[in-house]
């Protein structure tokens, strides 16, 4: 009966990635998925021989303890990280309101003067870097609504502009705490930490798509036409803002604070984000200041409330994808090589099902993946960073199914299919070579 369940699994799992392919809610879905597949194990748990229940521990698993652990403990034990995007996100509105962020890619406009390649080289770098601290929709299309104009009023094509600037913005966020702490949940594994066991491969991953995302700006602008679009406007509100020049380091504080200096990543946004308030001039006045926090605290936890939904109801699925792990093994358990070479072999040739929340991306239909995966026995060691560079880089920086990236295309008007013919071939080659970094570093602690 186990075989029956598991095939019944993984039919259910076919089923939701065409309905992320479709684009179907993606939180409801992962809820209805992680009901569905808790029933099926609570079915297997009374129906399936007496044998397999005793070999994978479920005789004491009962209707309430499924129901708590699925829907209560999966939800709950998330909160502490989802309260570091309540305040990455006061951090970046922060940046963005007081016109540190606007002013930053001005004056790197303005050293590479009337050179296109030079000028989108130097702003890939710095909003690489800014988003080693930055990580929501509103600081994309807060920096996208100024990078943009600028690189096209230069003369760039806009396909490549919005590409180049899509894989930066996903490059900074290799060695940026946010996501990491978004997709650490998925594991929950508390030896696995940023700074010991991820900073060293986040770091090369930051390196390698940035990278190629030079390569790519400077090979593509050759090939394309110049195209001069509209002018730059960067808006009335960032002009009248005089910023000091020593607060256009406060982007970059917090990531330092925290690798450098091991500090808190919370005392990290709150004392950088004060510090950027009163360089500019904001903190007049204890009301005032008052008024001002509580602003961009609000404006930030709106920003974060779709995806923190999205993160909570993925928690469900989740679970109930551990629930189901021993049907999985039961039925691929002789069919998985539990191999290290094998494993990062695979990432690399089917990357694309990183794409359009396919079951290699962790933003998608990946947990359940995750939970055959982790099933037959690979380690977190291994599996964060192949499900990380999926993630990141097929997903995040070169998906049509991401928030931000819809953003740029209607913002430029760049049509779906060419955006993916410039930014999977990046991807892709990006993927593989993190793939084989990590059987490299990690082969060896596989399992």
């Amino acid at each position: 009966m186990e075989y029956i369940i598991g095939i019944i699994l993984l039919l259910s799992f076919a089923g939701f990635i065409v309905y992320a392919l479709k684009g179907g809610n993606l939180a409801l879905g992962a809820l209805i998925m992680g009901t569905s597949w808790m029933i099926m194990a609570l079915i297997g748990r009374y129906v399936c021989s007496a044998d397999f229940i005793v070999q994978n521990g479920l005789e004491e698993m009962t209707v309430l303890s499924a129901l708590n652990d699925v829907y209560q403990v999966a939800i709950v034990n998330t909160g502490t990280n989802m309260i570091l995007f309540f305040f990455g996100a006061f951090f970046g509105r922060v940046l963005m309101d007081t016109g540190i962020v606007s002013a930053l890619i001005k004056k790197t406009v303005e050293l590479g003067g009337d050179k296109p390649v030079i000028t989108a080289v130097l702003l890939w770098l710095v909003v690489t870097a800014i988003f080693t601290s930055l990580f929501s929709s509103g600081a994309v299309v807060a920096i996208g609504v100024i990078v943009i104009p600028i690189l096209l009023s230069l003369g760039l094509n806009k396909i490549v502009v919005v590409t180049g600037l899509m894989l930066a913005i996903g490059a900074g966020s290799y060695i940026n705490v946010l996501p990491f702490n978004q997709y650490w949940i998925f594991y929950n594994d508390a030896g696995y930490t940023f700074r010991e066991s991820y900073l060293q491969w986040g770091v090369i991953a930051l390196g390698v798509q940035l990278a190629v995302t030079i390569i790519y700006t400077v090979m593509a602008s050759k090939k394309r036409k110049k195209v001069h679009a509209w002018a730059a406007q960067t808006g009335k509100r960032q002009e009248e803002n005089k910023v000091p020049g020593i607060a256009l380091l406060t982007p970059f504080i917090p990531v330092v604070m925290v690798i450098a200096f091991d500090l808190p990543v919370i005392f990290a946004f709150i004392s950088t984000s004060i510090l950027a308030l009163a360089l500019c001039g904001k903190l007049t006045s204890y009301t005032e200041a008052a008024r001002i926090i509580a602003k961009n605290f609000y404006d930030g936890v709106v920003d974060t409330a779709p995806l923190l939904c999205f993160i909570m109801f993925l928690q469900t699925f989740n679970k109930a994808a551990a629930l189901c792990v021993p049907y999985f093994n039961a039925v691929l358990g002789n069919v998985i090589p539990k191999s290290a070479l094998f494993i990062c072999i695979f990432f690399a040739a089917f990357a694309l099902l990183g794409l359009f929340r396919g079951p290699l991306t962790l933003a998608g239909s990946g947990t359940a993946m995750l939970g055959i995966l982790t099933g037959l026995g690979y380690s977190t060691s291994i599996l964060f960073p192949l499900f990380y560079t999926t993630t990141m880089t097929m997903n995040i920086s070169c998906c049509v199914t991401q928030s931000w990236i819809i953003w740029g295309l209607n913002y430029t008007k760049v049509e779906n299919r060419e955006y993916l013919k410039n930014s999977i071939p990046c991807g892709w080659l990006i993927v593989a070579i993190l793939c084989a970094v990590t059987f490299i570093l990690f082969a060896a602690k596989a399992f």
